[in-house]
């Protein structure tokens, strides 16, 4: 198995380009399947998670052709199965992203329990409880069966701003008979980008970026060409690299507004930057400083659904907080793992108190050494690679296919920055 390993506290400099959004690319192509003409999608990013995804979408019968190395022709003409491979749902959590396409376009789906992040339980009650409204049928013994005579259009109030929940009910909604009104919604980029992707296809969504969405079903979508925006998660993970290694880069090409908050967020840490067009300058000065609350109380920094602080940020949020001076609380309250890379921290040299599976204390700045590491989740592996650069010495990062499934050759891009980082097969 790869591993990457890190001698820290190199200087970056230079300027980088994020990839497509992964957010966005998985029910993109998911939605390929409404329509039996070709579409052309840009700026896919090269992962895993994309890899698994497109896999899973040819075994029901469509073709993926590469233009570039990131442009695809999906075209999904014929649907010839409609049941999916256990082994692949197993690596993937958007494997059950294709359960309102496939309900709308063909009106049944066999889909095994979808896999993913190990970050403790992430339910899908949401899903069956947007898609039964919509007048699908579903059983269960180990695998879920759904079926549909016809989708109609409903009034959907979802139990929580599921994001991939949303994205099922809207591509479900685009061709069911009559009006939909999905309350509730999740409005993170990447469902605005679904949203606008759909009509650009022939869709009618309304409302798009609001918790209300207004959708009026139509019978066909038809082919077309889209641009997948940059991917704001690993845009602020290099932002994160900059600061904490007291270095200066430019990040191109990304969408400054998928950034506000984050930037609200991290200039609590001391962390800011400059927006010049469409790139952002992080400069090599930072205050790297906690920012306290009012009367000198310790801040909290928690998730919350979009517009606010969102979850996968909160690995990297919490290592800058390591190199910041004070304290502050952090607390995700959305999934009872994600703060179980912390010990990984800890043996570096991080001053950290888990306080029970949602909260920990983070005191910094913190002298980190290099360390032996295993990446348990996408996220956390990327703050682990953000850990070791700003580590003294030489770390080892393992299980770096965790790492792989949600971003684009990292270790080549950071060592184009400078990074001291390099792959090695075990």
């Amino acid at each position: 198995m790869d591993h990457l390993i890190v001698d820290g506290q190199a200087q970056l400099q230079g300027s980088v380009s994020p990839s497509g959004n992964k957010n966005a690319a998985l029910p993109l192509l998911a939605a390929c399947l409404l329509t039996d003409e070709p579409v052309i999608l840009h700026n896919i990013p090269r992962i895993r998670d994309v890899e698994a995804l497109s896999a899973l979408m040819r075994s029901l019968g469509a073709s993926i052709e590469e233009l570039d190395a990131h442009s695809w022709r999906v075209t999904a003409r014929e649907i010839r199965s409609r049941e999916l491979d256990r082994d692949l749902c197993r690596q993937i959590r958007a494997s059950i992203l294709l359960a309102g396409p496939m309900l709308a376009r063909c009106g049944e789906i066999r889909l095994p329990p979808p896999g993913g992040d190990v970050i403790g339980r992430r339910r899908v009650d949401t899903h069956l409880l947007a898609l039964t409204s919509l007048g699908a049928r579903v059983t269960y013994d180990r695998i879920f069966d759904m079926r549909a005579d016809g989708l109609h259009g409903a009034d959907i109030l979802l139990d929580e701003a599921s994001v991939t929940a949303t994205e099922n009910a809207i591509m479900a909604a685009v061709r069911a008979e009559g009006r939909t009104t999905i309350r509730n919604a999740a409005s993170e980029p990447h469902v605005q980008d679904l949203c606008n992707f759909l009509n650009h296809l022939g869709a009618h969504i309304y409302d798009i970026g609001s918790n209300v969405l207004h959708i009026e079903g139509v019978q066909a979508l038809h082919g077309g060409e889209y641009t997948l925006g940059a991917d704001y998660i690993e845009v602020a993970s290099f932002i994160v690299a900059a600061a904490i290694t007291h270095s200066g880069i430019r990040i191109r090409h990304v969408q400054p507004a998928a950034l506000d908050m984050t930037r609200l967020i991290f200039r609590r840490l001391g962390i800011d930057w400059q927006v010049e067009g469409s790139d952002l300058l992080v400069p090599q000065e930072q205050r790297l400083e906690v920012l306290a609350d009012l009367g000198g109380a310790i801040p909290e920094i928690s998730v919350m659904p979009w517009p606010a602080f969102p979850t996968d940020m909160m690995s990297i949020a919490i290592v800058a907080a390591t190199q910041s001076r004070g304290t502050v609380l952090f607390h995700d309250w959305m999934y009872p793992s994600r703060m179980f890379f912390i010990d990984k921290l800890v043996a570096m040299g991080a001053r950290v108190i888990l306080c029970d599976p949602h909260r920990v204390i983070v005191q910094g700045p913190s002298e980190l050494a290099g360390e032996q590491l295993e990446s348990p989740d996408i996220r956390a592996g990327m703050a682990l690679i953000l850990a070791a650069l700003a580590a003294q010495g030489r770390s080892v990062i393992r299980n770096i296919a965790q790492i792989d499934r949600g971003y684009e050759r990292i270790d080549e891009k950071l060592r184009q920055l400078g990074a001291r980082i390099e792959r090695h097969a075990a």
